[in-house]
């Protein structure tokens, strides 16, 4: 059986990209928001749900680390899209017929050099993906758009150039969920764990709850921290760590780290993606 995955946006946006690199025969479901797509799987609309996490550029996408716990569901999968940037524009129009060109704001500054340089204006939209989606649809010649090569694929657009983002290195983090966790040992990388904690109210918790990482040699490879319940005085830990709770190492950390938290939640099991290195 044909699994469905979930995501956020337009069909041909970054995160459709991320469905097709994880799933390559799975069909999709686009969602207008974060929580239509955790609600998608969880109605039984989608078998999984591919949310974005972080952005080597800008850093961590908001609100996400509030709806993962909340959401019930489990991290089965992560993957990297690498995000590069075309731009495109109705098949048969040169760049030089081009006045404007629409993005969504992040991706505008990273094409900014190649813009000025063409003399084209760039016009903040919501969706770069439904830019495109739109353009094609209203038959727009002086209009192009600024998206991923499937987001031109999809609705027909001929791509001028490629590749215009200024930082080499801009890569998207998803993580692929359902609704069961996998804690199987897989993949040919090793494995990843991630989960959220609160510390007791007591001094030093935080030093000593992650002391028995660093002592059994545990890598740690992201801690964050956030408000939760509306207050300034809790806070929530989001942590990612490689290998598994079954690894010696992994499980006297974990053990060390239960008797300084409150609260501890493991969100799921995973193969560490290759391209991490």
């Amino acid at each position: 059986m044909t699994q469905r995955i979930a995501f956020q946006g337009e069909l041909g946006a970054y995160s459709h990209q991320a469905c097709v690199d994880a799933r390559p025969e799975a069909e999709v479901l686009p969602c207008q928001t974060f929580e239509d797509v955790i609600e998608a799987v969880r109605v039984g609309n989608a078998d999984l749900a591919m949310l974005p996490v972080e952005n080597t550029t800008y850093g961590r996408v908001a609100d996400i680390h509030r709806l993962l716990p909340e959401s019930g569901l489990r991290i089965v999968a992560e993957a990297f899209v690498r995000v590069h940037i075309s731009l495109m524009a109705l098949p048969g129009v040169p760049i030089e017929d081009l006045t404007e060109v629409r993005a969504h704001p992040v991706l505008l500054p990273q094409a900014g050099s190649f813009l000025r340089k063409y003399g084209i204006k760039g016009e903040a939209w919501a969706d770069s993906a439904g830019a495109a989606a739109e353009i094609a649809a209203g038959g727009l010649r002086t209009v192009g758009a600024l998206a991923s090569d499937l987001a031109a694929e999809i609705n027909g657009m001929h791509i001028l150039a490629r590749h215009l983002e200024d930082h080499s290195h801009n890569t998207t983090r998803f993580l692929l969920m359902s609704p069961e966790p996998d804690n199987t040992r897989r993949g040919a990388h090793g494995m990843m764990t991630t989960f959220v904690f609160q510390v007791r109210n007591i001094p030093a918790a935080l030093y000593k709850a992650l002391g028995g990482f660093a002592t059994n040699g545990v890598n740690m490879t992201k801690l964050e921290s956030y408000m939760v319940g509306g207050s300034f005085e809790a806070s929530q830990f989001y942590a990612d760590i490689e290998g598994h709770p079954e690894d010696p190492a992994v499980a006297r950390a974990l053990e060390e780290l239960g008797y300084f938290t409150s609260t501890l939640d493991i969100l799921g099991v995973y193969p560490r993606d290759p391209r991490r290195d």
